[in-house]
Formats: structure tokens, sequence, C-alpha cells
């Protein structure tokens, strides 16, 4: 018997979903981030309004001062839909494990000297404090902004503040105990130190604008503390005096930071180009809410910096405001 194998070609019908080939064609194969995301929030058939807020639909524009002709002109540069954004942090927790194994295994935790150690666990463990508010901040962006594009990496956002808040404590359990968590708790609640940036984290509870909470937290709040703690501090300051254990065991924090600004200077940036209103509202939350962030911020940073401190924070400031120059809106 003769058995003749051949290949047969077949011509897909469609190469993806209509709601996605009416944006960027019916010829071209979409990516698992474009089918994971365009079009993608309900926009009909609602059965009623909320009763606990009757003025707006369930996914409501009308909620934010920016407004967009299209909202899902937000684009995430780092592609993130479920798959790749869990497949990417899973990479990162098996490094920040590896880390941790390796401080605790060598016992390098115990070659800190003991000042150092205490400089630590002050500036260090009220923050997962910071991380848990930005959690319930990104959350809330996500269940109040309107279109997936915008709304889907503020979920991704809220989770990862959770774990950073998680590695703050295991942060603290391997310099200090469970006496140093509760001690971090109460400088978080009374140490004048800290109320600034309590109030700050506070305040940032009610803002009913899911835009301006992306602004406050996201783009304020994180874009001068974790150049400040992280990048300055600790990777730079307490390392050149012993404190490179430190460094390994934050390493997600810097990484992450770096990663995510990509993702909101890309937002700031298309909401700042849409329209000469948009760059006004923006300017105006910007300027605002930096201000109160670093006069929140300036105390903390004395722990770890010193006489250092006015120097160093003026300058965090000014590469901001750089930052923000080149994302479209100079303040």
């Amino acid at each position: 018997m003769h058995i003749d194998l051949r290949t047969v070609s077949i011509k897909p019908l469609r190469h993806t979903f209509d709601n996605v080939a009416r944006r960027i064609g019916s010829d071209k194969p979409a990516s698992r981030y474009q089918e994971g995301t365009l079009d993608m929030q309900q926009t009909a058939n609602f059965h009623y309004r909320p009763t606990w807020d009757p003025e707006h639909a369930i996914y409501d524009a009308s909620r934010s001062a920016i407004v967009m002709a299209d909202w899902y002109a937000f684009k995430d540069p780092r592609q993130f839909y479920y798959g790749a954004y869990t497949l990417t942090r899973a990479r990162q927790q098996d490094t920040a494990e590896s880390n941790f194994d390796f401080v605790e295994n060598r016992g390098l935790a115990a070659t800190l000297p003991e000042p150092l150690r205490d400089t630590v666990l002050k500036l260090l463990l009220p923050l997962r404090h910071v991380a848990w508010g930005s959690n319930m901040n990104n959350a809330s962006v996500c269940a109040y902004s309107y279109g997936t594009g915008f709304s889907q990496p503020h979920i991704y956002q809220a989770m990862d503040q959770l774990g950073i808040a998680q590695y703050i404590t295991r942060v603290g359990l391997v310099l200090g105990d469970v006496d140093a968590l509760d001690e971090a708790k109460r400088a978080w609640m009374e140490d004048d130190t800290w109320q600034g940036l309590r109030r700050f984290v506070e305040d940032s509870f009610v803002i009913k604008d899911p835009f301006e909470l992306f602004v406050v937290q996201n783009v304020v709040l994180d874009g001068l503390m974790y150049p400040l703690v992280y990048d300055t501090i600790i990777d730079e300051v307490l390392s050149s005096q012993g404190g490179t254990p430190v460094a390994m065991l934050t390493q997600f924090m810097t990484d992450w930071y770096a990663e995510t600004r990509k993702w909101v200077d890309a937002t700031v940036k298309i909401a700042a180009a849409e329209s000469p209103a948009n760059k006004e509202v923006l300017a105006a939350w910007l300027s605002a809410w930096r201000d109160r962030a670093a006069a929140a911020l300036l105390p903390v940073a004395r722990i770890g910096l010193a006489d250092q401190t006015d120097e160093v924070m003026g300058e965090i400031v000014l590469q901001f405001n750089a930052r923000m120059a080149k994302a479209g809106v100079a303040i």
C-alpha cells in the first residue's frame, strides 16, 4: 500500500474576535494582550444604575475630570494581560526567594552593624503600611475607572503592592523579630516622623476621581518614594555602609519600580497629549500632590540621610519634574 503524505495549508477565515478586528483590522492576527484588553469592558445591557451612586453608570467615564475620545488609547508598554503578568512575577518571585535564602543561609543579616540595622528597621518597616494603602488605592482605580486599557494594569499594581508589603514584613523578620513589626506599627500610628505620610495616604483614600488617584498614588507618591528610599538610601547610602544584604532583600522593589514607571509614564503621556484641558488638569494635580508628598517624605528621609536630606530630596524632586516634562506635562 502506498501512502502519500502532503502538507495542506488552511487559511483561517478570521484572525481574531470582531471587537478586536474593528480596531486593528480583520486581516491581522491579534496578540494575546490585544485580545485580553481591547473593548473588554461591558458598555450595554446593564440592569440598573448602582443604588449607592445613581448619578453614574457602573462604568462611567464622567467620574474623571480627564476626558478621552477613546479610553482604549491607553496601552501598557509591558503588554500585560493575566498570563504575561503572572509569568513575569513568578520569575521575579523566584529571584526574590533566592535572595532571601542567600542572606538567611549565610547569616548575612548578623553581619550588619547594629546602627545600620536599626536604621533599616525604622525606615523600611512602616512602609508596609504605605504599600497596603497603595493596594487599596489601585484596587479602587480598577473598580471605578473606565476602559480596560486603563483599568486592567491597576489590579496588577494592587497585587504587586500587597506582595511588596509582605516582602517588607519578611525583611523585618529577617533583621529583627515580631516586636520590630509591632514597633513599626506604633511608629506609623504615633511618631511625628510618619504622621505627614500617614495623612497623605489616608487622604488619598477618599479621592473620587480614579485618574486623580492614579496620579496621586502611582505617579507622585511612588515616583518620589521609590527613588528616595530604594534607589538612593538603600542601594547607595546604606550599601556603602555595609548594607548590601538589605539591597538584596529589597531587589524586587527596585526592579518593580523600574518596570512599572514605563507604564506610568506612558499613561500620563497619552492623557496629556489628548487635549490642552487634560494637560492643564494633570499639571494642577501633579504640582499640588508633589509638594504634599515631598513634605511628607522629608522627615522619613532624615532617618537614612541625616544632614544630606534637603539636598537629596531637592534632587529627587528635580528628577521627578524632568520625568513629567518628558511625559508632556510641565510642572
